[in-house]
């Protein structure tokens, strides 16, 4: 299992409507997660600052990726959810939320 922390901004003046949609959402975006091998998905918001956290129990996290790029209700729903996001300036190349390094972990 891995864990992963990604961060985000969310555009001030979309915060409502951002935790509004997150507040039901969509069943087939919830299958997808799961079926790409991610548990204990979780968004938290300080401000307009998202920090996701999740753990990734498969064995290609690419190849998952890709699949959930792919799924016609996921890319739906990112067409509302992504511009209400403002990546980070410092982000990697290729990313849309910003991965974080694993600093310290314990169960």
């Amino acid at each position: 299992m891995r864990r992963f922390g990604q961060i985000i901004h969310v555009k001030p003046d979309r915060i409502k409507d951002y935790e509004r949609i997150h507040a039901a959402v969509w069943p087939e975006v919830l299958e997808t997660i799961t079926a790409c091998n991610m548990r204990n998905y979780t968004i938290f918001r300080h401000g307009n600052l998202l920090f996701a956290y999740f753990e990734y129990i498969g064995n290609d996290f690419e190849a998952d990726q890709k699949k959930m790029g792919a799924d016609p209700k996921t890319k739906e729903w990112w067409t509302h959810t992504d511009p209400m996001q403002e990546p980070l300036e410092d982000k990697a190349e290729g990313e849309w939320w910003a991965n974080m390094k694993e600093v310290f972990h314990t169960d």
